[in-house]
Formats: structure tokens, C-alpha cells, sequence
């Protein structure tokens, strides 16, 4: 497989840039983490064929499974050096979740996942002028999960007890980050979809918030719809992501085109030992996933 042409086994043109498909396009739902940033830095020639789209008046909406409220959101990519004119604006998994918590006014809350997401909770006191009521998870009417309280030593199993705790209460989870695994630089950890996910095994209930879910995506469009001041045509809106099992599966969900960005999330797998493309495990996602993207890049460039 290599640029400009296809594979013989998927079928799905491999692209050089975003130029090669941007006229067929007036919006681009474009995923954060993995695509514009990896948590550490930012990429430039991603921005920048972002930018070069909105310039030939194309919009743009970055669509993330960050656990944190859209402005939170903002300022994280700004920090890390993403240029404010290369979007239009984002919706963040964190934004829908603090909108069903602050729906649960009145209820407890225990919070599994780190301090740092604490914003979610500060921010839902803002909106209600009330503190939010946070307990543990002996006394919680609920609980939102943002992620491991450090992903970097612990592993999803490491949860098992605890997660067999809150099922016995019958208690509803809020998973505000769907991802299993994102990128940090070069290492992988493990993120809050990967303790829903055990914990929805054992039978408890999970709200999920975010890529692939179905919200999402309508609060992406109807942002898109505000922009464009009227209906944006779902044939001329381009996802772009890394994740098979997020933005891909998410888009084909929701009758998007996908541009998939095979050295993100899955290089490991994709490039065995650092090698060349993997056919098999590439047709092997799509299959996981239930959709194929309409194109395939490397990374993200104009």
C-alpha cells in the first residue's frame, strides 16, 4: 500500500494529504487526541491542514473523548500550542457528561478517576450555583468514571473489586471518556472505557458519552448547523480519526465518510514490530469496528 494508491486487500485509497479529497468536503469532524495532539505536544501539519481547510472556507469542529467540559477542553489545546484558526469550535465526551450531572442535581456522586478531572465537577457547581455532592462509593447514588486514579501503574484489573463493589449497589456509571487506551507521547495507557467496559461485563449499567455513541456526533452536527447557519449535508462532512473502535466505528454510526489515521492509536499493531503495514490487522479493525473509512493517511497533512 502507498500513497496515492490502494490497497489490494481493503480496497481503501491511501492519501497523501488532505488536498487530494478536500473539495468533496465543506466540514471536517476532526478527532484531538491522536490526530492534532498526543498529550504532550501538538502537530503542527495537522493544524495547519486544518487551517489550509477552513481557509478554503471549509469548517471545522474537533470531536474528542476528553472527560473535561468543552472551554477546559480549549485550554488544554491551546497550551499545548494549537492554533485557535485551525477550528471553529469542539464538543468534548466531558461536555455531554457534565450536562447529565448537572441533570442529577440533588444526587451523590463518587468520582472514580484522577484529581485532575475534578474540573467536571467544579464546573457543574458553576452552572448549578450549588456544590456538587461527593461522597464515596458506599453512599454515592451514582458514579462517574473519568479514568484510572493513576493509569500509569495500575491496569484495568486492578479495579475488578472495587467495580464488583458498586454493581452489588446497583449503581449507575457515567463514562465520560468511552477510550480504551490514548497516546501519551510514546506510551499507551489505559482510560475510563476501559473500566466501563469491565464494569458493563459484570452486568452493571453504563452511560457512555462520547465516540462511537450517537450524542456525540448529533451535538458535533447541530454545532456544525449553527456554524453554517442551516443543515450541513452528512455526504460533505469528512471525520477524521485513529481509533477504529471510537472514530471510525462512530462515523460509519452515523453515516459519515472517515479519513483513518493509521500511526495513531493502533501503530503498534498496524506496523508489527515497526515494520511495514499489516494488511490483515488493518482489515482485521475494520472488520472489529463495522465500517471502512472512505480513505486511509499516515498522519494528518494538507
Amino acid at each position: 500500500m502507498t500513497p496515492g494508491g490502494s490497497s489490494d486487500s481493503s480496497h481503501v485509497p491511501f492519501i497523501a494529504g488532505l488536498r487530494e479529497i478536500a473539495e468533496d468536503y465543506d466540514a471536517i469532524l476532526c478527532d484531538g487526541w491522536g490526530v492534532l495532539i498526543d498529550g504532550r505536544r501538538h502537530f503542527p501539519e495537522a493544524a495547519e491542514a486544518l487551517k489550509r481547510f477552513r481557509a478554503k472556507g471549509g469548517t471545522v469542529v474537533l470531536i474528542t473523548n476528553a472527560s473535561r467540559p468543552d472551554e477546559e477542553v480549549r485550554r488544554q489545546l491551546l497550551g499545548l500550542g494549537v492554533p485557535q484558526d485551525c477550528f471553529d469550535d469542539l464538543v468534548s465526551a466531558g461536555e455531554l457528561a457534565l450536562r447529565e450531572i448537572v441533570a442529577r442535581d440533588g444526587q451523590a456522586v463518587y468520582h472514580l478517576g484522577p484529581a485532575r478531572d475534578d474540573g467536571l465537577f467544579r464546573e457543574a457547581a458553576r452552572r448549578l450555583g450549588a456544590p456538587i455532592m461527593r461522597v464515596g462509593p458506599e453512599s454515592a447514588d451514582y458514579v462517574v468514571c473519568t479514568g484510572l486514579f493513576d493509569e500509569r501503574n495500575e491496569t484495568p484489573a486492578d479495579y475488578d473489586e472495587q467495580l464488583a463493589t458498586l454493581k452489588a449497589r446497583d449503581l449507575t456509571m457515567l463514562c465520560a471518556n468511552p477510550d480504551i487506551v490514548v497516546a501519551i507521547g510514546n506510551d499507551l495507557v489505559y482510560c475510563a472505557g476501559a473500566l466501563a467496559e469491565r464494569y458493563a461485563a459484570i452486568g452493571g449499567r453504563v452511560l457512555t458519552f462520547g465516540k462511537p455513541r450517537a450524542p456525540i456526533y448529533a451535538a458535533a452536527l447541530e454545532r456544525l448547523k449553527i456554524l453554517h447557519g442551516g443543515e450541513v449535508d452528512k455526504s460533505r462532512a469528512l471525520a477524521i480519526g485513529d481509533g477504529a473502535f471510537t472514530d471510525l466505528a462512530g462515523a460509519g454510526r452515523a453515516g459519515l465518510d472517515c479519513l483513518f489515521i493509521i500511526h495513531g492509536v493502533h501503530r503498534e499493531e498496524l506496523h508489527p514490530e515497526g515494520g511495514a503495514l499489516d494488511e490483515t490487522a488493518l482489515e482485521s479493525l475494520f472488520t472489529r469496528a463495522g465500517a471502512r473509512p472512505k480513505a486511509l493517511a499516515r498522519e494528518l497533512f494538507w
